[in-house]
């Protein structure tokens, strides 16, 4: 675990960020937003509301407009953004963050296997059995060296859950991780996203529209709602 002793391994203050949409621009503003080590919370939301926008933020993804504070892993975040340092922030979302894509996002010239470890080959730190032990806990473990396309949206989307944990990152952030599957593989996902991430000490945040969902896997319920104009999100966590 890379985070196992910073106890709020992802913090955000007055953080904002504006984006075009469709003719309009819309701006999130993350008032406050703290992940705790081991926590795991949903951010739940209609569609457009910035949820994607969130992770995106958090992941070190997106550079922000504006920001008090941005840490990851004890990393101030935003003084590398305004130092154009962009291989620090490279290797702190390498190091520190696994991403879940809504779609999965597999790269398709990979087998499962070789997109499940490509973290690891980043980091320099092969783990074959890690890989192993997250396929067999997926349920991918026969079919680990078909590619992308010879596998079903379900099983594509449990490799990139695989992915984002194959590391051991001390942050998961996973967008609508169950949207692109049956409501039966939903509820299996988040347990495995669960229970994974609780066995490393993970701090978890995942979006979706599905609160219910959401409460009944154990996720603390934080609501992104846009402004009465839809101009503007207010983000705040824990309130």
């Amino acid at each position: 675990m890379n985070l196992a002793l910073n106890r709020v391994p992802l913090r955000a203050e007055g953080v904002s960020r504006s984006v075009a949409a469709a003719g309009s621009r819309f701006t999130l503003l993350v008032e406050r937003f703290e992940v705790a080590q081991g926590s795991r919370v949903a951010v739940v939301g209609p569609s457009g509301c910035g949820k994607s926008t969130l992770l995106a933020l958090m992941a070190l993804a997106l550079r922000p407009d504006a920001g008090d504070v941005l840490t990851l892993a004890g990393v101030d975040a935003l003084a590398l953004w305004r130092a154009g340092r962009g291989d620090a922030l490279a290797a702190q979302r390498a190091g520190h963050v696994g991403f879940v894509p809504q779609t999965g996002a597999l790269l398709p010239f990979l087998s499962l296997r070789d997109n499940i470890a490509l973290p690891q080959r980043i980091l320099g730190r092969p783990d074959t059995g890690r890989v192993a032990a997250l396929a067999e806990c997926l349920g991918i473990a026969a079919i680990l060296d078909r590619m992308p396309a010879a596998v079903s949206v379900g099983q594509r989307q449990r490799a990139a859950v695989a992915r984002a944990l194959a590391h051991r990152p001390g942050v998961v952030l996973a967008d609508e991780p169950t949207a692109s599957v049956h409501p039966a593989q939903a509820d299996e996902i988040l347990g495995l996203l669960t229970r994974i991430t609780a066995e490393d000490g993970a701090a978890l945040v995942i979006t979706t529209h599905d609160a219910a969902r959401a409460a009944a896997a154990g996720y603390a319920i934080a609501p992104c709602r846009p402004d009465a104009d839809a101009a503007q999100t207010r983000f705040c966590w824990p309130t």
